[in-house]
């Protein structure tokens, strides 16, 4: 009896420890389709009262998104017999159709275009039968319709564009490299020869330049730069001010005011500036 029971344990351990195989449905579950009203639950997001249609379900603005659930896009897709991507219609015979058949491109018919009207025949024509007005000649050549044949030789023919006797056609090579001028430093001796030839006719430009004399000045000329003074009017005071002497002198001497007042002027750097601390920048 224990050694059957130990033999069941084993084989549900087995079956356990299985694992699950995974469907094509689990890896790559089916497309979404839109919500109808077979769909909607009650207790559901969608859940509308009074008349439901199908209809209502297939409008993004509308459909609100399910809990737990991407947001339905309500676009109905194509049938099972739809394959996505580009269909190339091809004969798969094998080696028989391979052999035997080739994929050519059918010539396309060409159109058949109109032939040029024969105008010197039509005009002999109505010349010979009597015709001379402008309306005459226009029924005689819509009865009369003369047309130039595309063998004929009168059909104007265009000539093919003349090309010279030397023409290559392609992509035209370009010059090989001129190694002996690159060692033999041509290109440098040929600039060294502009530059001397540059100089010297700026040398000859300048020798047959006219040099000018001193200019001497006359009256004219100092009259012209001449700048009248301008004279500055005093300051006006009033009159019974100007005998008022001052009511406070606090030096004793002038010698003493003259001295403070030189004091004041050197020491004059040092009490500039916001603080009074000093602008030594200060001119």
């Amino acid at each position: 009896m224990p050694e059957a029971k130990s033999s069941g344990q084993d084989l549900m351990r087995r079956k356990k420890k299985q694992p699950v195989r995974r469907t094509v449905s689990h890896i790559c579950p089916p497309p979404r389709r839109p919500l109808t009203v077979s769909d909607i639950r009650p207790g559901m997001e969608n859940e509308r009262l009074g008349v439901v249609r199908d209809s209502m379900f297939q409008n993004p603005l509308i459909v609100k998104a399910e809990l737990g659930k991407p947001r339905e896009r309500s676009y109905s897709l194509p049938g099972i017999n739809f394959n996505y991507g580009l269909y190339i219609r091809g004969l798969d015979g094998g080696v028989p159709e391979a052999i035997g058949h080739w994929n050519v491109f059918k010539q396309q018919p060409t159109c058949p275009h109109e032939l040029t009207r024969d105008y010197i025949a039509m005009n002999r024509g109505a010349v010979k039968a009597g015709l001379v007005t402008a309306r005459e000649n226009l029924l005689y050549r819509q009865l009369n319709d003369i047309r130039i044949s595309d063998h004929d030789d009168r059909r104007p023919k265009k000539e093919p564009p003349p090309l010279p006797p030397n023409m290559t056609f392609g992509i035209q090579a370009r010059p090989s490299t001129p190694f002996f001028d690159l060692l033999q430093h041509r290109y440098q001796q040929l600039w060294v020869q502009e530059q001397k030839a540059t100089q010297k006719a700026i040398k000859l430009e300048k020798k047959h330049k006219v040099t000018l004399g001193k200019l001497y000045e006359t009256r004219s000329s100092q009259l012209r730069r001449y700048k009248p003074p301008v004279q500055l009017d005093a300051l006006w005071h009033m009159r019974h001010f100007q005998k008022v002497g001052p009511h406070l002198d606090t030096f004793p001497t002038e010698a003493d005011r003259q001295r403070a007042f030189r004091a004041h002027r050197e020491e004059c750097a040092v009490r500039q500036g916001t603080l009074r601390a000093g602008n030594y920048t200060h001119p």
